[in-house]
């Protein structure tokens, strides 16, 4: 699905930006860190700035539809935000090989109801299910075309931004590094020479891959891991966004007298008593506990923040929405991703 290149708008990155003239920005993460979340909130962030924004999937969950509240998206890049005062647009695009290789077969062989045909008989599941790097090159396929679009393709939108919600950190390298998956499949033809243009958009300063978090060991890890991966493989490592962080409620005074076992129990049932509740052992007893416990996931936070810190890419933190993640807390989100630079 190769089109030919054309100069991005996001070239017109704010000032304080991150990563300017970048159009491409990947979202990864270990399952559960929330990068469905981070990718949608993105989309938004981009949105305000006044920019039209492609908001994409590849993994067949339906997690924009969920996260926005609409119906499951069609292969069919369809409005799902309408432009506020100064804001501009976000579009959404579920992505799904069989009808990324339908497309690629009428757009290259014309095969039209022939193609359809094949669908029926399994013919395109098989090919993508013994091919998975074939697989991912029509996948990354689709968001290059929507990337490299210009006013000469008649009727099409085009994009200032895109955002793509990728498969986890685990996999990612593998998703983005088409070429390398295709060794062994085609050294030649259409489907060779569509991964050739597609990694070049890829490990362009066009493109960034964010990978997001949570301050626990396994996350981190496999974050750490992740960025040497792609580093490896010459593609563009971004930032890092350390979803879901909870508020820090006690000083660090307070957490290590917690930890130590030196806090008032005196002061602190005074304060209980001057806010109207009664100061029994038992309710202090809760207290403390609850307060050793917080210490002790804060420095446990505090460590893998640290590791976070020395891998050598920009950190942006989220704060955990106490409501949950609705309409309203994506447009939060989006507004701190906006300060912090990343749109």
């Amino acid at each position: 699905m190769p089109a030919e290149p054309s100069p991005s708008s996001a070239s017109d990155s704010p000032a304080g930006s991150l990563f300017p003239g970048v159009q491409l920005h990947v979202v990864t993460g270990k399952g559960g860190t929330g990068k469905s979340t981070v990718a949608a909130a993105l989309a938004l962030a981009l949105a305000s700035r006044g920019r039209t924004v492609l908001l994409c999937e590849v993994e067949g969950r339906q997690g924009i539809a969920q996260l926005f509240d609409v119906a499951p998206l069609p292969y069919e890049e369809r409005l799902l935000v309408r432009p506020q005062a100064g804001a501009g647009e976000v579009y959404a695009l579920a992505i799904d090989p069989e009808s990324a290789l339908l497309e690629y077969l009428d757009m290259y062989y014309r095969l039209g109801r022939a193609g359809k045909a094949l669908d029926r008989f399994g013919v395109i599941e098989f090919a993508t299910t013994i091919a998975p790097g074939v697989r991912d090159v029509l996948l990354t396929g689709k968001v290059y075309e929507a990337a490299n679009r210009n006013r000469r393709n008649k009727g099409a939108r085009t994009y200032d931004a895109i955002v793509l919600d990728a498969p986890p950190t685990g996999r990612i390298t593998q998703f983005l590094n088409v070429n390398n998956e295709l060794a062994g499949l085609a050294k030649v033809g259409p489907i060779k020479a569509q991964a050739d243009t597609v990694t070049t958009l890829l490990r362009s300063d066009r493109t960034a891959i964010h990978l997001v978090t949570v301050l626990e060991e396994m996350p981190v890890q496999e974050t750490g891991d992740g960025i040497a991966e792609l580093r490896e493989a010459d593609l563009p490592v971004g930032g890092v966004v350390v979803n879901l962080v909870r508020p820090q409620d006690l000083d660090a005074e307070d957490r290590a007298d917690l930890v130590e076992g030196g806090t008032d129990r005196a002061a602190l049932a005074s304060s209980l008593e001057k806010a109207g509740v009664t100061a029994s052992e038992p309710l202090l007893d809760g207290l403390l506990e609850e307060g050793l416990h917080h210490a002790e996931r804060r420095r446990l936070e505090d460590g893998q923040r640290a590791l976070v810190e020395r891998l050598g890419v920009p950190v942006l933190e989220l704060p955990r929405l106490p409501g949950g993640v609705d309409m309203g807390g994506l447009y939060e989100l989006a507004e701190h991703l906006c300060q912090d630079g990343l749109a």
